[in-house]
């Protein structure tokens, strides 16, 4: 951070040489970064209140735009050291600053209208997935899927519901919530409930728990407190008419077909590994065509790829895609990828898929910066090699 700054510093006293320049950013900078360090601690007491969202926002925003003007002035420093190598002047350009400092402006307008109206930019994904064993009467069966809700972060019911629209407009047989309904506390669900209650599906409303459901992440009286909790956040996903999946399934029959769809309690590495992949699958068949909920995508990898009983198609969230990324023009890139190499959309990997929703709401950072909010539609297709058989 240190270096970073007197860097960035050194870039802008060419624009603004003045002393008082150079206080107010150092001023700036070390405010934002202890209102941060301040939320970060409160956070267990206070949760993520005003205070929370207003630092982290202000620390995001900048630290963004910092790296941002970094790179644009390094890149500038390198095209000048290339062409211009004996002009000591050209270097440290008056030009590469302006541009750095447009580019800087240029991502603070985004994150604020990130911020503003892309947190809830809702769009809809659609996959045609085929397969060899997908039994003949769920040929063209539809599953719309969200994930990570995280109801404590709405405040604006319109959009919410802008975004319910969308998931009622897909008329799929199938609906499926993949994880994290909450940010902590299952209250935050209940002013919500009258919403997520309107979706309904031929086949039903299915749902799991995901990391931040436990209430993991803030501090109880008791653990007996914490652990009402999670009974009261079961009861709200019954009361909004989700049949919740803890480490179990249930047979979808379609004719004289049926299909199995699974799901199990929180796994992933780093983030809890609670869910029972064997038991949710207890009582299945080899041969039955599967479909997996499970929160973390890094369950796939680790258990559900390689299991010995085929799961045709996971479906999890959990990334965000960080809420801040590209995805443009065969461009897909975001932060997250650090952690998760596969963190968005489709994969597959031993005749096997995973599907990861780039999620519904949005946490910490209240806002979206390219990875926009997601609803999935996944229309199964049984190959058109096997029914030409």
């Amino acid at each position: 951070m240190f270096f970073l700054n007197w860097f960035i510093l050194n870039g802008l006293i060419q624009l603004f040489p003045y002393t008082w320049f150079k206080t107010f950013y150092i001023t700036s900078i070390t405010a934002s970064v202890l209102l941060l360090f301040i939320a970060i601690l409160r956070m267990a007491s206070k949760g993520m209140d005003t205070f929370f969202k207003i630092a982290t926002h202000l620390f995001v925003t900048l630290i963004s735009g910092q790296l941002v003007f970094a790179i644009v002035k390094v890149l500038g420093l390198l095209v000048q050291l290339v062409f211009f190598p004996f002009d000591i002047q050209m270097i440290t350009s008056y030009h590469i600053a302006v541009v750095a400092f447009v580019v800087f402006i240029a991502v603070v307008i985004m994150f604020i209208d990130g911020i503003i109206r892309g947190k809830y930019a809702y769009r809809v994904i659609e996959q045609t997935l085929y397969f060899n064993d997908l039994p003949q009467n769920f040929d063209g069966f539809k599953i719309v899927q969200i994930s990570d809700i995280h109801a404590g972060s709405f405040n604006n019911v319109k959009a919410v519901q802008k975004g319910i629209n969308l998931v009622l407009a897909q008329s799929a047989d199938l609906f499926v919530f993949t994880g994290d309904l909450v940010n902590n506390k299952a209250e935050e669900i209940k002013p919500w409930i009258p919403l997520f209650n309107q979706i309904k599906a031929p086949f039903g409303q299915f749902s799991i728990l995901g990391n931040h459901d436990y209430g993991d992440y803030i501090t109880w009286k008791s653990p007996l407190e914490k652990q009402q909790n999670l009974e009261n956040l079961k009861k709200y996903h019954q009361e909004i008419g989700f049949k919740l999946l803890l480490d179990e399934h249930v047979y979808l029959e379609k004719g004289q077909d049926k299909i199995v769809l699974a799901g199990v309690e929180n796994w992933g590495i780093g983030f809890g590994e609670r869910g029972d992949l064997n038991a949710a699958l207890n009582g299945t068949n080899l041969q039955d065509f599967k479909v997996l909920l499970s929160h973390d995508p890094s369950h796939f990898d680790a258990q559900v790829k390689k299991h010995l009983s085929k799961i045709n198609l996971t479906l999890s969230g959990h990334t965000h895609g960080m809420q801040f990324g590209i995805e443009l023009f065969g461009i897909k890139w975001s932060p997250v990828k650090l952690r998760y190499k596969h963190w968005a959309g489709l994969k597959e990997e031993n005749n096997r898929y995973l599907y990861i929703n780039r999620g519904f709401g949005f946490i910490g950072f209240s806002g979206r910066v390219g990875i926009w909010p997601e609803v999935t539609l996944i229309t199964l297709r049984k190959s058109i090699l096997q029914k030409l058989k």
